[in-house]
């Protein structure tokens, strides 16, 4: 088991900084090691084990593992420590469905709300980046992670529209989860044949989603979002035949 021990740890020291700035980066490694595959799914985390591996005191480590814990990818254990969490397919699928339905209500409120132009505009030159991409017959690896960023800048975006910072914080908890986020399957397909056809539709649903929130029209915004993250749905069925090639894939437990 992968896990983080004292007896095999390898350095891995961080510079000294402040402990908020030093929490985020030991949050961050621990994270990219977990997706990554390095500590696997049940390992068990300590504050101390990290502490040796990481070469950063306790304090940090403490508040890492716990925003760890709140994102859903750690769990604690009744005796102290953490353990690396897994999820079933059908969790994955739940966490997918709830992110389209926080952005479909995201996009009604901006809707009737009323979205800050400036925002609309930001929103439609991202989209202007996106076509730019999409327009070359076949995408490259630098393509796809070109649309991987331009595209969680949209949702960004999106979530920013309706003015709500209630709204805002239960998104971003849930688009957390590597296999929830707006992106967490674009790179598993990227060497699918109709994997750039799928990037284009998503891509039209952009547009229309953007255009019903400048209409005014709540309704319809909420359900272009909601069948938008049906498009992960669907990559998330494909992607479970090859879990190593998903953020986060073997985390995600297979029926036997």
């Amino acid at each position: 088991m992968n896990g983080l021990s004292t007896s095999n740890a390898v350095s891995l020291v961080l510079p000294p900084e402040e402990g908020g700035s030093q929490a985020v980066k030991v949050q961050l490694k621990l994270r990219d090691m977990i997706l990554a595959g390095e500590l696997d799914a049940g390992a068990r985390i300590t504050e101390l084990a990290v502490a040796e591996r990481l070469g950063v005191s306790r304090t940090p480590i403490r508040a890492a593992l716990m925003r760890l814990a709140q994102e859903g990818l750690l769990q604690a254990w009744p005796s102290g420590g953490y353990a690396v969490r897994t999820f079933s397919e059908r969790d994955a699928a739940d966490a997918i469905e709830l992110r389209g339905a926080i952005e479909g209500l995201a996009a009604q409120w901006a809707a009737q709300r009323g979205a800050d132009p400036q925002a609309m505009a930001q929103a439609s030159a991202c989209l202007d980046q996106i076509d730019a991409v999409l327009q070359a017959s076949q995408l490259t690896d630098e393509g796809f992670s070109h649309y991987v960023l331009l595209n969680g800048r949209f949702h960004q975006i999106l979530a920013d529209l309706c003015g709500s910072e209630f709204l805002r914080p239960e998104l971003e908890r849930v688009a957390s989860m590597p296999f929830a986020s707006p992106s967490g399957f674009v790179l598993a397909q990227a060497n699918s044949p109709q994997a750039r056809d799928m990037l284009i539709v998503a891509q039209d649903q952009h547009r229309q989603v953007l255009d019903a929130i400048a209409c005014r029209e709540g309704a319809r915004a909420e359900a272009i979002m909601r069948e938008h993250s049906r498009l992960a749905q669907r990559n998330l069925r494909e992607a479970m035949h090859s879990p190593d090639s998903v953020p986060g894939g073997r985390l995600i437990r297979r029926p036997h």
